[in-house]
Order: C-alpha cells, then sequence, then structure tokens
C-alpha cells in the first residue's frame, strides 16, 4: 500500500522522497553496501566504458522494437476511426474521446468527467462507455493510453526527436517546469467545467482535436496543436505531456493499480542512466539512481506509460515488463 501511496504522490508532482535507512529493506542495503565497495565500483565502471566504447554506440543503437509497436498502435487505432466513417463501416463512430464500437459505447475517462462535471448529471450510456474503457485501460497499465493510442503522443514524440536533435546544435532549450502545475491545472479545468458548464479542456485538447481532424477533416484548431508543437520543440520538451495533460493524469490513477508494470532489479542496474534518458517520464525511474532503491525489486510508478523505451536502453536488462503478482517476466 506504501508503494501505492508514494506512486500517485509521483503522479501529482511530488518530488522523490529521500529515504532514510529505515525506509530501505534489509536485502536492499546489503546491496547498496556491496555496489558501494571500491572493486564492485570499479567493476561497474569499467562496464560501463565498455559499452560507451562500442563502435555503434549512440541513440540509434536501439532498436526500438516497442517504439515500432506503439507507433504502429497508435496510428491502427486511429485509422479505424478515419476507416469506418469515410467508408461508412460503423465499426467504431465518433472519435477517440467518445465513440460506440460496433454499437457499443465508449468513453475517454477524462472526457466523461468533463462532460458529467459540465452537465451535472451522469448519463448511463456515458458510465457503461468509461467502465468499458477504465477496465481496458486497467489491464494494459492505464497510462498506456498516452503512449499506444494518443494520436498527440505520437507527433509529440516526433516533435521530440527535433528537439533532441536542435538542442544537441544548441538551437533549441529544456526549460524545467514544477510537474505539480498538471495537479493546479487538473483541478482548474475540472471547476471550469463544473462552474460554466461547459467543457473548457474539451475545446483546447490536442488529443481530441487532432481526433476529430483526422476523421472529419482539418480545422483552425490545428493552429493551437502547431504552437504547442512549436513550444515542445524549441523550449520545453514534451510540454504538455508532461505538465498540463489531465488525460494523462487520470490514466496515471488507474496505472497506480494495474496488473501490468515494469518491474526493476537492482541486482542487475549499472546505474549509468540511460534508462531515464530515453524515458517519457524519468522521474519514475528515481530508483534507478545509485543507492536510491528502497527494495531489490521494485514496480515503477503510475507515471509511467509502458512505452517500453526503458528495456530497451538498459544494457543489463534490469528492467522488464511484469504481471503484478507472477514469477515470469514478459
Amino acid at each position: 500500500m506504501r508503494g501505492i501511496v508514494q506512486s500517485i504522490k509521483g503522479l501529482l508532482g511530488g518530488a522523490p522522497r529521500k529515504l532514510s535507512q529505515d525506509q530501505i529493506t534489509e536485502a536492499a542495503r546489503q546491496l547498496h553496501k556491496f555496489k558501494r565497495q571500491p572493486e564492485e565500483r570499479k567493476k561497474r565502471i569499467a562496464l560501463i566504458h565498455e559499452e560507451l566504447e562500442q563502435p555503434s554506440y549512440s541513440f540509434t543503437h536501439y532498436s526500438f522494437k516497442w517504439r515500432k509497436w506503439r507507433w504502429t498502435s497508435i496510428i491502427l487505432i486511429n485509422m479505424l476511426f478515419v476507416v469506418s466513417f469515410h467508408f461508412d463501416v460503423q465499426l467504431v463512430e465518433g472519435a477517440l474521446t467518445a465513440s460506440r464500437f460496433v454499437g457499443f459505447h465508449m468513453a475517454d475517462l477524462n472526457s466523461a468527467l468533463q462532460i458529467t462535471l459540465a452537465h451535472k448529471h451522469i448519463v448511463i450510456n456515458l458510465v457503461i462507455g468509461t467502465v468499458t474503457v477504465g477496465i481496458l485501460w486497467w489491464l494494459v497499465g492505464g497510462r498506456a493510453f498516452c503512449s499506444w493510442a494518443c494520436p498527440y503522443h505520437l507527433v509529440s514524440e516526433w516533435a521530440e526527436m527535433v528537439h533532441l536533435w536542435m538542442a544537441g546544435k544548441g538551437w533549441a532549450s529544456d526549460l524545467p517546469l514544477d510537474r505539480r502545475m498538471r495537479t493546479v491545472l487538473y483541478v482548474i479545468f475540472a471547476m471550469l467545467a463544473l462552474g460554466t458548464g461547459y467543457t473548457v479542456f474539451e475545446a483546447i485538447s490536442p488529443v481530441g482535436i487532432l481526433s476529430r481532424a483526422l476523421i472529419y477533416g482539418a480545422g483552425v484548431a490545428l493552429i493551437w496543436v502547431g504552437l504547442l508543437l512549436s513550444v515542445e520543440v524549441f523550449f520545453i520538451r514534451r510540454f504538455w505531456c508532461r505538465y498540463v495533460c489531465p488525460i494523462g493524469m487520470t490514466y496515471g490513477f488507474l496505472g497506480s493499480v494495474a496488473p501490468l508494470v515494469i518491474e526493476y532489479k537492482l541486482e542487475d542496474c549499472l546505474h549509468e542512466g540511460e534508462c531515464r534518458q530515453v524515458c517519457l517520464v524519468p522521474h519514475v525511474l528515481e530508483m534507478t539512481k545509485k543507492s536510491r532503491a528502497e527494495d531489490v525489486t521494485m514496480s515503477v510508478g503510475a507515471d509511467c506509460t509502458r512505452c517500453g523505451m526503458c528495456i530497451e536502453a538498459c544494457p543489463t536488462g534490469a528492467l522488464n515488463f511484469k504481471i503484478r503478482g507472477t514469477g515470469g517476466l514478459l
């Protein structure tokens, strides 16, 4: 239970806590102590240097297997809406925020919350759609919606690649913001819906804007999406997803108790930090820093998008997908 509470605190923007010795398990304390021994430290540094000296070593040496699967998933899910509308096959009706799949109602959790607050009553079809979608994304990890289905996530990831290239040449910066801003905005959007009777967030959400643009055609709202991407390219890496979007936070609550997690093994970790470099939400990998893990095995926190990038970046297999309560890794 303590792990879930800390996971949600991280989701809400809480800073990683500094652990006292009594908060670290005996097994983890002994392993931390073992790794600090001079001979073990030299061995770890030698292994890191050996990896860095590989002729093929670079950011591009990863296979990006999980990225390929994710991009395919996002494209296929969103193309289902496009094909169904343009060819009138009636497989999926509506957009990503609210739809019917073969006649069965589906509703994005955050959109359903906004609508309920705005109209101040509960619609049974909305409840059915919300429960269905909630169960689906709970099974695969909550914020997996972001990296496996969200159309804005895909274009934002492309913008991030441009940002990293430009930052490497000194043409872009990454201004750090307080992650608690997302929690504040979450409450503000909810209060605006309740107070105005209008789903204010839905009007500016790039997720809904892109989904509707793909299905029904481009509109002036795409200018707003372009402005957001410009901010992410030049000034703040992944600005919307990390610091603003309440959709990710809503699904993150599911992620805190989801059966599918990424598991970290302290014993196998070299602490070289490659996983944090590629992570879309690097604060969830705080335990990979030296002497920061409180147990020998830990589940990555609720804000994790299950993108799989850290798994591919880790040279020793210290990170892997796992189903809670089972001994096997995926």
